[in-house]
């Protein structure tokens, strides 16, 4: 591209294409769980109490574990497609709802550290650096978008929209506040694990639900992130166009 090229953007057209693909994302999980016969309202009551009470210390754990170990993997591994992320966290559901909780217990911070580092690709794929402080913060933020078999109008896309400091551990801090979210998701997750005789199919089913999830609102994040940039205009005002336009979508549904 010469330098004195210039880029025209479609904003309206891309942000048309990213509240589609927003409302898509969560309807995989619904219609595998579906399949199996589970139903995602109730499941996490299911769980032991202990499980309940130690799951949101358990997922900011994982999540904590799964930021170092992500980034690390970069170097070693380098870029991996899509449907290898997806593939490897479905296998390691599987294993996981074979043994019940306590096998899913312990699959939590790799399946954890595998979504982390499918989103932080997905940021690659936009032309972002996954080495910066912003990008992993941003990848970490992704989470905040609750999950596949939430409720979710589209108001929690810019989860916690005034950025915490990224100085003095602001990546930290996103951690600790997405956490409780996130353990919600995982929640649902470790209870549909602990179904008798088809845990291991619901493992496999969720976690292969989950990473085609997040990795569709990582899309739909860093697509809005750069189309600020292409098209110049504020992120804050893009996201309330984008929030505009997906009512619209829901009411109709």
């Amino acid at each position: 591209m010469r330098d004195n090229e210039i880029i025209t953007v479609d904003i309206e057209l891309e942000l048309q294409a990213l509240v589609q693909r927003y409302q898509r994302a969560g309807g995989v999980g619904i219609d595998v769980l579906n399949l199996l016969g589970a139903q995602a309202d109730g499941l996490v009551e299911r769980l032991p109490s202990a499980v309940k009470d130690s799951l949101e210390a358990a997922t900011e754990a994982a999540l904590r574990q799964a930021m170092r170990a992500a980034h690390g993997s970069r170097r070693v591994v380098g870029e991996q497609k899509g449907w290898l992320h997806t593939a490897l966290a479905t296998a390691l559901g599987a294993a996981g709802g074979a043994g019940g909780v306590p096998t899913a217990l312990a699959e939590l911070p790799i399946t954890t550290t595998i979504l982390l580092r499918s989103i932080q690709d997905v940021a690659v794929e936009y032309g972002f650096d996954p080495e910066s402080d912003n990008v992993q913060f941003d990848c970490v933020q992704v989470f905040g978008a609750a999950g596949p078999l939430a409720s979710d109008d589209g108001a929690d896309l810019a989860f916690l929209g005034a950025r915490i400091a990224l100085t003095s551990g602001g990546v930290q801090r996103m951690a600790a506040m997405v956490a409780p979210r996130l353990a919600a998701v995982m929640g649902q997750k470790l209870a549909a694990q602990a179904v008798p005789v088809i845990g291991a199919a619901a493992g496999a089913a969720t976690n292969y639900a989950y990473t085609t999830y997040y990795r569709e609102i990582a899309h739909v994040h860093f697509g809005l992130r750069k189309l600020a940039i292409d098209g110049d205009v504020s992120h804050t005002d893009l996201i309330q166009s984008f929030r505009e336009k997906l009512v619209p979508e829901i009411e109709a549904d």
